[in-house]
């Protein structure tokens, strides 16, 4: 396996980075994941974009243009060989440094990429998910590195009977899941909360949103509350290596009938569908830089 360090592919063996990096020290840094379907990357600009907005948040400089970011990626993925559906890596912290709080502006950052195999499961008959107070800090739009929070409530809601996600409440409304950005069905209608700063703005979740209105479905990016929630008619989650999945329990109380419901099915049906389009075409992208 091949990987790209500081301006160099290299065996995954003989790629280090300093102790004392502060991705290390401090997890000063951010990342993306990108999904690759047939060796074509799922909305590559948007993701750059996201990186790029994540970096000017921390105030680390961008080291590549869309350009050059593409090229890497595309190398990376000629080379892997983790099957069809993959998911590339990018983690840019802040650089090398003495262990201290503050930082010098001209530092260098440390790139890494790598390429995996997509674990993913198949959610035709729904997951469980668990409600939890939102511990996280309040940057939430920020793809930090720093993901303790989330790792101990995806890990709580694993213990938890075995639930697959953590649905996190702040000042008694929904913000997103540990690792989700999270919708509701009430009615005929379709909620999910808004791009304030407490959610991350998913890709996928943004793709959703695009594809169901111009199938004519209602959709509201609005606040949801705690009792919103409970007594939702269907939940779902969605995410890079998630895409659309439905919740039929939450704390072990049934959502609905306890079933995938019809919206979620028509949801994952043109969501499914726009991904076999994509694997089929081959998409030139020109930047303008």
């Amino acid at each position: 396996m091949q990987v790209f360090l500081n301006g160099q592919f290299l065996n995954k063996e003989d790629a280090k980075v300093s102790v004392f990096d502060r991705g290390f020290l401090f997890g000063d840094g951010v990342y993306e994941v990108i999904p690759v379907y047939a060796n074509k990357m799922f909305r590559f600009h948007e993701h750059i974009v996201r990186l790029e907005n994540s970096l000017n948040a921390i105030h680390i400089n961008n080291p590549y243009n869309q350009s050059e970011w593409q090229n890497i990626c595309q190398d990376l993925i000629k080379v892997s060989q983790s099957g069809d559906n993959k998911a590339l890596y990018i983690q840019v912290t802040r650089g090398v440094s003495e262990r201290q709080h503050l930082y010098e502006d001209t530092m260098v950052p440390t790139v890494f990429v790598m390429c995996n195999k997509i674990y993913s499961r198949p959610f035709d008959e729904g997951v469980g998910a668990i409600i939890h107070e939102d511990i996280r800090w309040h940057r939430c739009d920020i793809k930090a590195i720093t993901l303790l929070p989330n790792i101990l409530l995806r890990q709580l809601a694993k213990d938890t009977g075995g639930a697959y996600e953590a649905i996190l409440i702040r000042d008694n409304k929904v913000t997103e899941g540990a690792a989700s950005n999270v919708f509701i069905v009430k009615g005929t209608s379709v909620y999910t909360p808004p791009k304030d700063g407490s959610i991350l703005p998913g890709i996928t979740r943004d793709l959703l949103v695009e594809l169901l209105r111009d199938s004519g479905q209602l959709v509201y990016e609005e606040a949801i509350s705690l009792e919103a929630l409970k007594d939702a008619d269907e939940v779902w989650l969605t995410g890079s290596t998630t895409g659309v999945a439905p919740v039929i329990q939450i704390d072990g109380i049934s959502v609905g009938n306890g079933k995938p419901g019809g919206l979620w099915k028509s949801a994952n049906n043109i969501f499914n569908a726009y991904i076999e389009k994509i694997k089929k075409i081959t998409i030139r992208v020109i930047f303008v830089l």
